[in-house]
């Protein structure tokens, strides 16, 4: 096994602290900001949510003459697809590190397996559960959505920008789409933070306090239609539909990575590929901190960054004694 720094929980805690990007440092640093666009933020999994998003586009969409018109058959084969690819996705990791447990806990935040015979869960079974409120409900908003964005672009309503037409500003809005997703994520889990709308909704999400790949989008059909809503920027700012397909798939596929549950993933001697996000996962341990992702670092501005040190632990307990009083 990995060595590893344990928390009081025998689960791994990174080393380093967690910090801001490069991209906003001042004075500017544009050979370190580069590299972590294309090292940190989009290798590897961004990259692969870009081919999978065209790869989907060109064999695994339904032609622009079909989706001019709502008809079941082509918004059941979006369907289909989103759902394959989030079972091929999740199922995949929860099969290597959970299933197969591969790493065994090497890596693995919380030391304790995903839960069963707990009744907060459907069927009593955290796993279970999970795959519901993901498939269920998860994949159908996250297929309306795009139906209906599809469908403005088919109809005319919203013009299609061509990769012939404008190259620069489509690699800019392919890049954009990760910026946007976490901006936008902040603000509606914000909003779900409100104690009304997290005792409907966003408290069967937190029920994960342990998550894995299928925690990802495990969420109340409410939170759903919330947290899909990125969609509607494509219905006013023109794309290509590959970026409307990569919004689905970086917002529906990508927790299912974040929340694995293990900070990096082995795939042989010496070789791993970084998985899980330290950032969220100290969300769902401490509920009050790190409300939206490190890309766009909202939480930093406005107070409620951990960065995973006992500094910044400390800076969160003396805040709950204040609001106590």
């Amino acid at each position: 096994m990995s060595l590893s720094v344990s928390d009081s929980h025998g689960g791994y805690q990174p080393d380093n602290p967690i910090t801001i990007p490069p991209l906003y440092f001042w004075p500017p640093k544009p050979l370190k900001t580069l590299h972590w666009l294309l090292t940190g933020l989009l290798f590897p999994w961004g990259f692969l949510f870009i081919l999978i998003s065209v790869l989907s586009w060109n064999y695994l969409t339904p032609g622009t003459e079909k989706m001019a018109s709502f008809e079941f058959s082509w918004i059941a084969q979006i369907w289909l697809r989103n759902a394959a690819l989030l079972m091929l996705v999740a199922g995949g990791l929860h099969w290597w590190l959970y299933i197969r447990r591969t790493q065994e806990r090497s890596y693995k935040y919380n030391s304790n397996w995903l839960a069963t015979g707990r009744k907060k869960f459907l069927w009593s079974n955290q796993v279970k559960d999970n795959m519901f409120w993901s498939i269920a409900s998860g994949c159908t908003v996250w297929t309306l959505y795009e139906a209906f964005t599809h469908w403005l672009y088919a109809s005319g309503y919203v013009q299609q920008v061509e990769w012939s037409e404008s190259p620069v500003y489509l690699v800019l809005m392919i890049i954009g789409v990760f910026f946007w997703s976490t901006f936008h994520f902040y603000l509606n889990h914000r909003l779900l933070h409100w104690k009304p709308l997290y005792e409907l909704a966003h408290e069967l999400h937190h029920r994960n306090v342990n998550t894995g790949p299928w925690t990802g989008i495990s969420m109340h059909p409410l939170e759903h239609i919330i947290y899909f809503s990125l969609f509607a920027l494509w219905w006013i700012v023109p794309v290509h539909p590959v970026i409307v397909l990569l919004t689905g798939i970086y917002q529906g596929i990508s927790p299912s990575v974040s929340h694995s549950g293990f900070d990096q993933i082995e795939l042989g001697k010496n070789k791993r590929v970084t998985a899980g996000d330290q950032f969220h996962n100290l969300h769902h341990k401490y509920f009050e901190v790190n409300y939206g992702n490190t890309p766009t670092p909202m939480d930093r501005l406005f107070g409620s960054w951990h960065d995973g040190t006992p500094e910044a632990h400390k800076v969160m307990k003396d805040r709950r004694r204040l609001d106590q009083y």
